[in-house]
């Protein structure tokens, strides 16, 4: 076993990431800067806790396979299940209804981070330092990384340890440290979407706790010049209730109180809900200008030592969801790397480029949807191939499900967007040539996409769904 492991960042994913470092190191320190509440709450460094957050079934399974019976926890602290609750979806051309088949738990971020960071704290060889900065990386002669620097108060310090993880999030400073130290950091891949999303929490009075009993989620979705913000209501612990706003291309929802109400006006199946509550506190805000995907697995010199998971690597748009199970299936392949690591191969830059293949699915979805949006923009020098196609071919296919009130293929469409199943099941030839012809601007599209490829629609789509199998990245289709 090796002697000891550091980790930047307590969230989520620093959590994980510290329980599956104790399975191969004596030793495991957990650096963060922040004060670390003994009782669920808000923290400073992670302004974005207090809006909803959720687990895809992907997510819950991993997390429940390192911390085994975490759901009891949070229902002994007032978290509901979803189990046989309605599911009510709208977009301007339908509507889905459903019971939710499977009980998962709901929670505030807070409550799941008190939850598993509770857990962690109990692992023998795991040490938290709370209110510790990290301020820079120790590095070797030969240039493998040996620890890591932290700032508490105003008293320096200096940690060695045999491997280093970044896990500290949207903040990260990893790039900045290795170019001080002289590496050639590689572009980042960015993509300015100038979100915004408004929450305000309500408690539910008694005699309107039926709701939390039939309702797991109310969603208004947004559409592209119809209707500019996605609206909905979920509940959390103790009959919480969370309605929300979030916009996208510089459509902001806004903070103030009665401007925040005024949006659900229009709406019916939730306006008759929040017209009746009584808010906890004021609408809180949060924007995201810019999401981005680093790519570390580029350097030639990456130094040994040294990691980096979670939103350090990448962060998606929080309005679908996926950030914390990406997190999480990061931290399950990295045990699985673990277990097989050797001492002659190049370790870390295989984590890195497994680490590649597992976030480019949620990638690529997420650019599909907003790309949309007038008011995006998308920078890289490394071109995202597919996507003029896909992100209209998405869109018709989700229309189709919820037109036809088709089940099976809506559900197909939401597994893969929860990185549940491959993305490559979406353009399996029969499906997607049907939905095509499904439709006057589908069969426009498949013409065009004919026109382009010229070549027969089953084996453009064939060699799609064989490129796009599991995480691997789009090479030489349509752009």
């Amino acid at each position: 076993m090796n002697k000891r492991a550091a980790v930047i960042g307590g969230g989520y994913g620093g959590l994980i990431t510290a329980k599956v470092l104790s399975n191969y190191y004596e030793e495991v320190f957990l650096f963060e800067k922040d004060t670390l509440p003994e009782k669920p709450a808000e923290r400073p460094g992670t302004p974005q806790a207090f809006h909803p957050h959720r687990f895809t079934v992907r997510g819950k399974e991993i997390t429940n396979a390192f911390f085994p019976g975490y759901e009891e926890d949070l229902l002994s602290l007032g978290a509901p299940s979803s189990f046989q609750k309605t599911i009510h979806q709208e977009y301007p051309y339908g509507k889905m209804s459903f019971q939710y088949p499977r009980d998962d738990i709901k929670f505030s971020r807070s409550l799941l981070e008190a939850v598993i960071r509770e857990r962690v704290r109990k692992i023998p060889g795991i040490q938290f330092f709370q209110n510790h900065k990290a301020t820079g990386l120790l590095f070797s002669e030969d240039g493998r990384v040996t620890g890591v620097k932290t700032l508490e108060s105003h008293s320096e310090s200096s940690f060695e340890a045999d491997l280093t993880v970044d896990a500290s999030g949207r903040n990260s400073k990893l790039s900045d440290w290795l170019k001080a130290a002289g590496y050639a950091v590689p572009s980042e891949d960015e993509f300015y979407i100038h979100l915004g999303y408004t929450t305000q929490r309500y408690k539910l009075p008694s005699h309107l706790s039926h709701i939390a009993k039939t309702y797991d989620t109310i969603m208004l979705n947004a559409l592209p010049s119809e209707q500019p913000f996605t609206l909905g209501l979920s509940f959390i612990e103790n009959e919480i209730a969370e309605f929300f706003a979030g916009g996208i291309g510089g459509h902001y929802p806004p903070r103030d109180p009665d401007h925040f109400l005024k949006l659900f006006q229009p709406f019916p199946v939730l306006s008759d809900i929040i017209n009746e509550l009584i808010p906890l506190a004021g609408p809180k805000t949060f924007r995201v200008e810019k999401t981005y995907r680093r790519h570390y697995e580029e350097m030639a010199d990456w130094p040994k030592g040294l990691l980096a998971i979670g939103d350090s690597l990448c962060i998606v748009d929080p309005i679908y969801g996926q950030g914390m199970t990406l997190a999480g299936i990061q931290a399950e392949k990295l045990d699985e790397l673990l277990k097989t690591r050797t001492d002659n191969q190049e370790f870390e830059k295989s984590v890195l480029s497994a680490f590649q293949d597992i976030i480019y699915p949620a990638w690529w979805l997420n650019c599909a949807a907003d790309l949309r949006w007038e008011g995006t923009s998308y920078q890289s020098e490394r071109p995202l191939p597919m996507i003029a196609f896909g992100k209209k071919y998405m869109d018709l296919l989700l229309k189709h499900a919820v037109t036809q009130q088709n089940g099976k293929l809506y559900g197909l469409y939401w597994a893969v967007n929860t990185l549940s199943v491959p993305l490559a099941q979406l353009f399996q030839s029969g499906l997607a040539i049907s939905i095509l012809n499904s439709s006057p601007e589908g069969r426009l599209l498949l013409d065009e996409l004919l026109t382009a490829e010229n070549k027969p629609a089953e084996d453009i789509f064939r060699a799609m769904a064989s490129s796009i199998t599991g995480g691997q990245r789009i090479d030489g289709m349509v752009k």
